[in-house]
């Protein structure tokens, strides 16, 4: 090989070399799943709205890195699992805005990282997150499905806490089906596994929530669905009593739910009240979900009182 040859081939060599990206390792898991859960403390402060779009960043470069970059199987495996991961957060955070459409092609692509990683944990978090879209969409048949579904794939590992949110999905499924004996039944059920409870299980992150507060929620939302928006309203209440105050979008939440039960049972001036608190706390956080649940409290509270909810939440609802 003459010397004009050698250079250009080692030239070559040279530029390849540093065209060639290094392989992936623990550091860059590391970095990944900080990043992810950042963005779930970002989502407690403000709001699918706002932190819906950094995590779809998020995904994409985690996708990116698996498609682009050469890594160990182990490596592989926990970059896959990461990418699920984040697709749930990514259809959580679109489904809090109010875009189910975006939500639902996310959780189906978390569901198949789920299905090839084999991953239960995985595939229960989307289950349990697409049972309460499907309720939220009036879809109780489907609901139904995806809460059993999730108990059942969660059956042998899970601790009692996250057996219980899969039931008061459950028991709420029921309830809108027209079932309010198998509802009851099931919500007590929900309930004394919760109090089972020892921590001897680690519990997910995004189980963490669940406690009282959720359980006088689910409570609440059987006598709405029977009609009995007093009784609602006291366990309502009572939810709100155990709210924790990192949670303005919860609450928030729970204060609509309120106003829309005490309008409906006749108390115009508390309903009134209970929707302007939850009003100002949609200025901490931006949630399309929150933002119905307060329209249509506003307008159970329009029939009831045109005046009081005209100056209840005027600066916020166009």
């Amino acid at each position: 090989m003459n010397r004009r040859s050698f250079i250009a081939l080692a030239g070559g060599a040279a530029v390849s070399a540093k065209l060639t990206p290094p392989r992936i390792g623990a550091e860059t898991v590391m970095d990944l799943r900080a990043g992810l859960a950042s963005l779930y403390g970002l989502d407690d402060r403000f709001g699918g709205a706002t932190v819906g779009p950094l995590a779809r960043a998020h995904l994409a470069r985690v996708e990116r890195l698996i498609a682009t970059r050469s890594y160990p199987g182990a490596i592989g495996r926990q970059l896959r699992l990461i990418a699920g991961e984040t697709a749930e957060h990514v259809a959580w955070l679109a489904f809090d805005a109010g875009d189910n459409t975006r939500a639902r092609t996310h959780w189906e692509h978390a569901l198949t990282r789920a299905e090839e990683l084999q991953d239960n944990s995985l595939a229960v978090v989307v289950m349990a997150s697409m049972a309460l879209m499907s309720l939220r969409e009036r879809d109780p048949a489907a609901a139904l499905d995806l809460a059993r579904g999730a108990q059942t794939k969660a059956a042998s590992w899970a601790p009692p806490s996250l057996m219980s949110i899969l039931m008061t999905r459950e028991a709420r499924a029921l309830a809108m089906m027209g079932d309010p004996v198998g509802a009851r039944s099931t919500l007590a059920q929900a309930t004394r596994t919760f109090e089972q409870e020892r921590n001897e299980r680690p519990v997910p992150d995004w189980a963490v929530f669940h406690g009282p507060a959720e359980l006088a929620l689910a409570q609440a939302s059987l006598f709405t669905e029977a009609g009995h928006h007093k009784a609602a309203a006291d366990w309502l209440r009572r939810s709100l009593q155990h709210q924790e105050t990192n949670y303005a979008r919860n609450e928030a939440l729970v204060r609509f739910s309120l106003a829309g039960a005490l309008a409906q049972a006749g108390e115009a001036e508390e309903s009134a009240h209970e929707l302007t608190s939850g009003a100002v706390l949609l200025t901490e956080v931006s949630s399309g979900r929150a933002r119905t649940s307060m329209e249509e409290a506003h307008s159970h509270l329009k029939l009831l009182n045109p005046s009081l909810a005209a100056a209840s939440t005027a600066h916020l609802i166009a």
